[in-house]
């Protein structure tokens, strides 16, 4: 499959359509060789971009100690090649300093982060989420510093409500430092981004990178039958809880797939580019624990076209 690249909102920065996201199955609890295996498949398939955070793991910042690895070692020689990001907003060490969206934490954090995958620069730095104790002025200004400084090329902001957003998008855009993207939730379970955040970016000029396309595995045909042993639900320190996977969910996921099949793709393909097929996602950011779930993944590419009645009835449950 040949992938395809598409520009950031307003930016000369092409991001691949699809993107690898590290916030589980590349920590200290997970197999190295495996991850290893993942990333090495992604990057000669196109995929450039890859997503961290200063807390992925578990424990938090073992994803960037491990990607920092892979950068010596399997990804030597292709950093100009490659867009990496990363975030911070949500608890990451103990006591008043480790939280939040304050210039102490995220500068500090950045700093770390640069340490841990022994880079001099990220490609994107994220205010991971809109912190309502701090002013947004604050967390702005300290996106627009480490622009400035060189330890970012651009900023980004992740889970903020519309309004909020809008604020961050005029006062980056102020300082000379527009807002590169925005980075939410979105799959057809959780749509919540169409109620003012893809409206706003796209009026600002800001790319979209959906995280969660499959709301974390549910719109696969894995729980079809209950939860598997290897899933995310049944992990203690997976993010999809046992509660959550209800007997609506898994009528809704059956429907959908009735209608995947029918399409000659897999659930999996379909979830992922119904997504694609809006022209205001940048790219999608994918999250796998083996080689063969991100060639699934990809598989998206071959059909993100979708008849008014098929769009009709994926929206009907």
């Amino acid at each position: 499959m040949n992938m395809t690249y598409t520009y950031c909102g307003k930016s000369g920065l092409q991001l691949p359509r699809i993107s690898l996201g590290l916030w589980h199955n590349f920590g200290d609890v997970d197999s190295f060789d495996v991850a290893t295996g993942i990333v090495k498949y992604a990057f000669e398939n196109g995929i450039t971009h890859f997503d961290l955070a200063n807390n992925y793991g578990p424990p938090a910042g073992s994803a960037e100690a491990n990607f920092g690895k892979m950068l010596k070692t399997t990804l030597a020689g292709y950093r100009d090649e490659l867009v990496i990001s990363t975030k911070a907003g949500h608890l990451m060490w103990p006591g008043p300093y480790g939280d939040g969206g304050s210039r102490k934490y995220l500068i500090s954090s950045l700093d770390q982060s640069l340490k841990r995958m022994g880079l001099e620069y990220v490609d994107i730095f994220y205010s991971h989420r809109y912190d309502p104790q701090t002013p947004i002025e604050e967390t702005m200004q300290a996106l627009i510093d480490v622009v400035k400084q060189g330890k970012a090329l651009y900023a980004g902001i992740s889970k903020y409500p519309p309004a909020e957003a809008e604020k961050a998008y005029r006062i980056l855009a102020q300082q000379h430092t527009p807002c590169l993207v925005n980075q939410d939730r979105y799959s057809l379970l959780d749509r919540h981004v169409e109620q003012g955040v893809l409206e706003t970016a796209e009026r600002g000029g800001v790319g979209f990178v959906a995280f969660s396309p499959l709301a974390q595995g549910l719109l696969s045909t894995k729980y079809l039958q209950g939860i598997p042993q290897d899933s995310r639900a049944a992990k203690p320190h997976g993010f999809l809880q046992r509660e959550q996977v209800t007997e609506e969910a898994l009528r809704s996921v059956a429907h959908l797939n009735g209608i995947a099949l029918r399409r000659g793709q897999t659930l999996t393909e379909m979830a992922i580019a119904w997504l694609l097929k809006d022209t205001r996602v940048t790219s999608v950011i994918v999250g796998v624990s083996s080689v063969e779930q991100l060639k699934q993944n990809m598989g998206a590419l071959n059909n993100a076209s979708f008849t008014s009645e098929e769009l009709g009835e994926i929206l009907d449950f």
